[in-house]
């Protein structure tokens, strides 16, 4: 288990005085988007991304899914900035043999600096993680019914230095940490995970 409240240098770029988040939410449902593209706007940090015909899509008819090995596919989904944010998306995890991993991305500074909420199938669990300066380091973890091959809801919450995670609209996992102030929102998965993610949302909580 991980202790809350870690500690941490960091390369710190959005300071929370200069946040400008967008006035109404921010919402992608990938199904005006070209099927086996990269979705307009959307940065790639690493692992291979497209948007993919889903008949079962929370949403039809589009997803987007990651489905390369890499140490940490991530995406930003824009250069908006957030200080205080509730993202929101449907995640599938499809298959994986070392992970089968989903995760939502707040406060993004760069491709190596940012918070992460997590949800394995493999593991059974959720975990709040903040990457820094390339390095994961974990925050806390909790154990948590995440089923493989069916859409779930997750949604991340970070107000201040507070830090929330719900799976299925239900709260299971909360932290503290200052490391980041504002950021962009994104998405990331783990390893071999193969996931998918539909009707991803952003806005000012």
């Amino acid at each position: 288990m991980f202790a809350s409240g870690c500690s941490g240098q960091a390369g710190v770029k959005y300071a929370r005085t200069n946040a400008n988040a967008p006035a109404e939410p921010l919402r992608w449902t990938f199904d005006t988007d070209a099927v086996d593209g990269v979705p307009p706007g959307v940065v790639v940090f690493s692992g291979a991304w497209r948007v993919h015909a889903a008949a079962d899509a929370p949403s039809p008819p589009n997803v987007l899914c990651q489905t390369d090995a890499a140490q940490f596919p991530a995406l930003a989904l824009s250069d908006a900035v957030y200080a205080d944010v509730s993202l929101a998306a449907h995640f599938k995890p499809v298959a994986g043999r070392t992970d089968q991993a989903a995760g939502l991305l707040a406060r993004i500074q760069d491709s190596n600096n940012y918070y992460i909420l997590r949800a394995n199938a493999l593991e059974q669990d959720v975990a709040l993680f903040k990457y820094v300066d390339g390095e994961r380091k974990g925050v806390k973890d909790v154990s948590a019914s995440v089923p493989s091959g069916r859409w779930q809801a997750l949604r991340f919450e970070v107000v201040g230095d507070h830090l929330r995670g719900f799976l299925a609209d239900q709260l299971v996992i909360e932290a503290t940490d200052s490391t980041f102030k504002a950021g962009q929102v994104g998405l990331w998965t783990k390893a071999d995970s193969v996931s998918c993610f539909d009707d991803v949302e952003a806005k000012t909580p």
